[in-house]
């Protein structure tokens, strides 16, 4: 056998491997999902990301016929059950529920144990939702400019509470006694629902939160809603914005879903299809609206320039407010 034709049956068999493989992976994509997906939030059950995950989670039922199942991995600002998903098998039966952290924490965190662009496949971006400014109903201040002018006549004297070093509510506290050159404590909490409870209970006099677990004590007059951290006013929700009396202020969080980095773009892509579908459904409109939260969707790239322009974005925030996590 000479060595031309050696060559031409190598390239013969390399092409047919190709094939295989390429049918392989369009008759896996075809059949998915086969079997129940876990649905991976990072974060202790109660909060936002629960509500946002329950809604979709039974949406993706409803249009495929298969159950998707919402598994809490709460801890290390979200770490714990983000790192669990980049080293589950890339499959697209294990999702994440990501936020925001995945941009904060890389700056915030001394060692990581994944990295969330190299080691998390984008699939859709999901909510944005502006935190609110709320604060113990027995403070005497009604207003962003009433909080600034009482925190500067009692500096140190305020603590506000957060999910934790580097979450996004203790973010955009730093970020606001920055632009208002405010001191005011910090007590980071192992998620949002323990600070509310403080804050409900009065060892913390504010702290920023979703509107979805603050409205119904807004509501009866437990605590006071100041203002939101979006750019513009949110439907729903009838307090203005922070940036009205601090002008650029600015701090929405997103949720997005991941895969493991791997997956097969097939498969990403069809996850990416019916969770744009389901935020078109009117059933989850409503129950975003309420819970004070915008609809996004969108395509896989669009998440992955959302995680690559937000890490650029909030590494010098973390830096200046000198929070760190061994």
């Amino acid at each position: 056998m000479t060595p031309s034709t050696i060559r031409k049956r190598l390239l013969l068999a390399i092409a047919a491997c190709s094939l295989v493989l390429a049918s392989g992976g369009t008759a896996f994509a075809q059949e998915y999902p086969a079997k129940p997906v876990r649905l991976v939030s990072p974060y202790a059950p109660g909060g936002s990301t629960g509500v946002v995950a329950r809604i979709l989670a039974k949406k993706f039922q409803d249009q495929t016929g298969i159950s998707m199942v919402v598994e809490n991995r709460p801890g290390a600002a979200s770490n714990i059950g983000s790192d669990h998903v980049a080293k589950s098998t890339p499959d697209g039966y294990t999702l994440l529920m990501g936020t925001s952290s995945l941009a904060i924490n890389p700056a915030l965190y001394r060692t990581m144990t994944f990295d969330p662009i190299k080691d998390l496949a984008p699939v859709v971006p999901l909510i944005t939702a502006p935190n609110v400014l709320a604060v113990d109903a027995s403070l005497p201040v009604r207003s962003v400019k009433e909080l600034i002018d009482y925190a500067r006549a009692n500096p140190g004297k305020l603590n506000y509470g957060s999910s934790g070093n580097g979450a996004t509510n203790h973010m955009a506290m730093e970020m606001l006694k920055t632009m208002a050159g405010l001191q005011i404590t910090h007590i980071p909490f192992k998620g949002g629902g323990e600070a509310l409870s403080a804050l409900l209970g009065g060892q913390i006099q504010l702290m920023f939160n979703p509107a979805s677990t603050l409205q119904q004590h807004h509501n009866t007059g437990k605590l006071r809603m100041l203002a939101v951290t979006s750019e513009k006013r949110v439907d729903g929700l009838a307090v203005p914005t922070v940036a009205e009396t601090l002008p650029g202020f600015e701090s929405s969080v997103w949720f997005g879903l991941f895969a493991p980095a791997g997956t097969p773009a097939a498969v990403v892509q069809r996850v990416s299809a019916e969770m744009n579908k389901a935020l078109r459904d009117k059933e989850v409109l409503d129950v975003l609206t309420t819970n004070g939260m915008v609809a996004l969707g969108g395509s896989p790239d669009t998440m992955k320039t959302m995680l690559q322009k937000d890490t650029v974005r909030w590494g010098p925030v973390v830096k200046a407010s000198g929070a760190t996590v061994d």
